[in-house]
């Protein structure tokens, strides 16, 4: 579901560039997901293309606010209680780097990124594209998102945080933004456990006499 998220996101600004500006870098899909500490085309481990934008996902945190969610449902019609864990919610920080070997294509290629997300910070069902949400989407139905509001924040770190994220990945840093993607809510498709509204408490007093 993650990789779909970002998928449905990636495909917009895709879509966005190759219509605003024109196909960039002899390719109509100028940005893709990519671990850049995996390094580039020539290292040992194959590496990543160059002149592209890459999402990058560096870090994974729970919404705590959303935590204490009831793992009950009463549906009052059928006098029914359904039973099923709450959704996991979770916020991402995702880095996206240019990767261009002109240093000016890639200060331009961020600052595509960044007015693009400037215009469009949320994206739904419903103000997408359809072909967004089909388009290099996971293959298992179970990974794809049903239902999703992804919004997304502009981070801005600290240079102390800056030299840890590119030493983590490598040390040899790139163009970049970063952003916050907030809030992607995780759970297993599956049916709830259903049983009968508890609608009367008997209590069965008995009285002893010493």
């Amino acid at each position: 579901m993650i990789s779909h998220a970002l998928t449905i996101v990636l495909n917009e600004l895709n879509t966005h560039i190759e219509t605003g500006y024109g196909a960039s870098s002899g390719t109509p899909y100028p940005a893709a997901l990519g671990n850049i500490a995996e390094g580039f085309s020539g290292s040992s481990n194959g590496g990543l293309s160059r002149n592209m934008l890459y999402f990058s996902v560096v870090h994974i945190m729970e919404e705590k606010t959303m935590k204490n969610l009831p793992n009950q449902a009463i549906n009052k019609d059928e006098r029914t209680v359904s039973y099923q864990n709450p959704p996991v919610f979770l916020n991402f920080t995702v880095l996206i780097t240019a990767t261009h070997i002109d240093y000016s294509d890639a200060l331009l290629m961020i600052s595509r990124v960044i007015r693009f997300f400037q215009y469009r910070s949320v994206f739904t069902p419903e103000n997408v594209a359809p072909l967004s949400l089909t388009h290099n989407a996971p293959n298992n139905t179970l990974d794809q998102l049903e239902t999703f509001r992804l919004i997304f924040e502009l981070y801005s770190p600290s240079i102390e945080e800056i030299n840890h994220l590119w030493g983590t990945l490598g040390g040899k840093q790139y163009p970049f933004v970063l952003y916050r993607l907030r809030m992607l809510d995780l759970k297993f498709r599956t049916e709830p456990i259903k049983g009968p509204l508890i609608t009367e408490i008997v209590h069965n007093t008995k009285y002893f006499s010493l």
